[in-house]
């Protein structure tokens, strides 16, 4: 009987303690992907952007008519995935102005449109210095008899 009562006090316990409504972060430009259909190619400026976005995230590295402009929205995982945090939005928008400062290209990028990037699990051998802890150790002390000499 008490280990009902202990069982129904837990779930109770849990049950009140789920939110009910969706725990959802952004980070960078909310809803991105509605703002970007306002700037028009060959007619929007620098200023209608800033107006419009605001600042950018970024700029290009070399190229400071380049603007790139983020939108990340993360929530909550189900119970099943122990509360991890899952994407719900990465939404990226690259914009190019030319030098007069009017908008010549935009690209918009989604979730979707990101590709998965596999890494080499080749390891590089370093050939220069291919000695042990024992020869680097007798080296070091090596030189510091060497300059207490002198």
């Amino acid at each position: 009987m008490k280990k009902k009562i202990y069982l129904a006090l837990v779930i109770i316990f849990l049950l009140n303690n789920c939110s009910q409504k969706e725990l959802i972060k952004t980070h960078g430009i909310a809803y991105l992907e509605q703002r970007e259909k306002l700037i028009i190619i060959n007619k929007s400026n620098k200023n209608d952007t800033i107006s419009l976005l605001g600042a950018p995230s970024t700029k290009g590295m070399i190229n400071d008519n380049l603007w790139i402009y983020i939108e990340r929205t993360k929530t909550k995982g189900s119970i099943l995935t122990l509360g991890k945090n899952k994407i719900k939005k990465n939404n990226v928008l690259v914009i190019e102005f030319n030098k007069y400062g009017v908008a010549t290209s935009k690209e918009f990028y989604n979730k979707n449109d990101m590709k998965k990037i596999s890494f080499a699990k080749d390891i590089t051998e370093n050939e220069i210095r291919k000695e042990n802890f024992i020869e680097s150790f007798l080296s070091s002390v090596r030189q510091k008899m060497q300059t207490k000499k002198k």
